[in-house]
């Protein structure tokens, strides 16, 4: 945990994540990441100067193992406050819409009901567990699907809600996240959904890993070209 809260400590300082008397949501899904966030961020609230709220805010998709317990037990551990949301995505992405390629649509309806939630509560920004991996995924997926030279930004304000994403985790890899899970003995959610390794992140995600064999600094080259590149919300 020391070395995700150095790390995690750099993101939020360098990216100006945090700012005294914030009240942040964190978005719970019941993964490793999202699981390794709430208690990096709680580890957090104890010590860092600047004062905050904390939450932690789940969306129940509506697949089958969505584990109600797993997420109030962990919260209830923690003493952070839990609102879990049903929902009928996986009725309007699967059932109805039958999306082929369903992830856009998912994040959509998730990212909506995150909002609506977190301002229902009087939260000013959403803390979202994406980690090194999605950030160098997600770059490699828009240069060679879009041919546009673009990831997600570290901090964003979000006009219309007024509400603030910040990704904490974005120097911690999922190696990471998946050691400190596993080394704690902390239970996580079963994965449920049905795109579940068959996804185009998916084949990037292996030609991550390969790259990172067949070339030892490939990872550290690729957030040096994000960080020098005019990436909006990169520039420090």
């Amino acid at each position: 945990m020391q070395k995700i809260l150095g790390q995690m400590r750099k993101a939020i300082e360098e990216f100006h994540m945090i700012d005294e008397g914030d009240k942040i949501a964190v978005a719970l899904s019941g993964g490793k990441d999202s699981i390794t966030l709430l208690m990096a961020l709680k580890n957090l609230q104890r010590f860092y100067p600047k004062k905050f709220e904390l939450m932690a805010i789940s969306v129940n998709p509506g697949f089958d193992f969505f584990d109600v317990n797993l997420l109030i037990n962990l919260c209830k551990e923690l003493d952070v406050e839990l609102d879990i949301v049903d929902s009928y995505i996986k009725e309007i992405v699967f059932d109805i819409r039958k999306e082929k390629n369903p992830c856009s649509l998912c994040a959509n309806l998730r990212r909506g009901i995150l909002n609506t939630t977190a301002i229902k509560h009087g939260c000013n920004k959403i803390a979202l567990g994406h980690n090194e991996d999605d950030v160098l995924e997600t770059f490699l997926m828009n240069i060679l699907y879009t041919g546009n030279i673009s990831t997600f930004a570290p901090k964003t304000y979000m006009d219309r809600s007024k509400m603030t994403l910040i990704r904490p985790l974005i120097y911690i890899s999922e190696k990471q996240t998946r050691s400190f899970i596993k080394n704690n003995n902390i239970k996580i959610m079963p994965k449920t959904c049905p795109m579940d390794g068959k996804s185009k992140r998916e084949d990037i995600k292996e030609l991550l890993y390969n790259l990172s064999k067949q070339i030892p600094h490939v990872r550290a080259n690729m957030y040096g070209a994000i960080k020098r590149s005019k990436i909006k919300g990169w520039n420090i």
